[in-house]
């Protein structure tokens, strides 16, 4: 698999039994993205899909929205001391007449989590920011026994997981529950990058008819990214974060959390949810 995994010697203690033996490991590496030859962002990512992570990035920054936004996506030669190459930098080149907004403020705004700035300015930067508002035409629903089979999908689809059990996962199902791409990387928003990206490249935005699917928790971030792309309907097998609900009520996605077996939450959204009987919602 290349730079995704690499082997470590371990220590392997098991019922009192000491032994040494080499182990899988998840690859953690920088990936350095550029926008137009401008540094503008740096996240520890599992190497693969590099040119989709920085392109699903630009969505959620509001710079891409669809593929001829995107003129081309190149490493960077001559990224060290020496000239070298170490494939940890890329650089977006947008398409001629492409207006590129004043990123580092809209990401202080609503893409750091860590900024210290939250609530409604957070949300209006996503609502207002969006070129591809959740609308479903005809309307888009969902049985519960659709979703509740998902996780079980997704899981059979993360072949690294499957050797470094270290690794997140996003999946991307069409409103059938067939999977229709799956990504992995030490990060669950890279993973979700990763398939933004995908679809991007492809022609696919927005992504008007589909569920994304996350290994772990919902955050803002990630709730921010469906929106972006004009995802629907966003599962997580985790709890969401309050302001990742409060995200989905103000744009209209759908939020499901604790998606385990047969139970779910179902946080915002509610509409999509095909329910057999109106006493179910009770």
């Amino acid at each position: 698999m290349g730079r995704v995994t690499e082997r470590r010697k371990v220590l392997r203690i098991r019922d009192g039994v000491v032994s040494g033996r080499p182990d899988t490991l998840v690859a953690e590496e920088p990936l350095e993205i550029r926008l137009n030859g401008r540094p503008l962002a740096i996240t520890m990512r599992t190497p693969g899909d590099d040119f989709a992570l920085a392109a699903g990035f630009l969505v959620s920054e509001g710079v891409l929205a669809t593929a001829s936004d995107l003129q081309n996506i190149v490493y960077c030669a001559g990224a060290t001391a020496d000239g070298s190459n170490t494939y940890n930098v890329v650089d977006v080149r947008t398409a001629p007449g492409v207006v590129v907004p004043d990123i580092t403020l809209e990401r202080n705004v609503y893409t750091t989590s860590s900024c210290g700035l939250c609530g409604k300015a957070s949300l209006d930067a996503v609502r207002t920011t969006t070129r591809h508002p959740l609308a479903d035409a005809p309307p888009l629903r969902l049985t519960p026994e659709l979703l509740a089979g998902l996780p079980d999908r997704l899981r059979a689809a993360q072949r690294v997981f499957d050797r470094t059990g270290g690794l997140h996962a996003a999946a991307l199902f069409d409103e059938e529950g067939e999977l229709l791409d799956v990504r992995e990387d030490v990060g669950r928003h890279n993973a979700v990058d990763k398939v933004v990206g995908r679809a991007l490249q492809g022609g696919g935005l927005p992504l008007s008819r589909t569920v994304l699917l996350v290994s772990g928790r919902a955050s803002f971030e990630l709730a921010q990214k469906a929106v972006m792309a004009g995802v629907p309907v966003l599962a997580a097998v985790s709890a969401p974060s309050s302001l990742a609900v409060d995200l989905a009520a103000e744009t209209g996605l759908t939020l499901v959390g604790f998606l385990r077996g047969s139970s779910m939450n179902v946080y915002a959204g509610e509409d999509r949810i095909a329910l057999r009987t109106a006493a179910a919602r009770g």
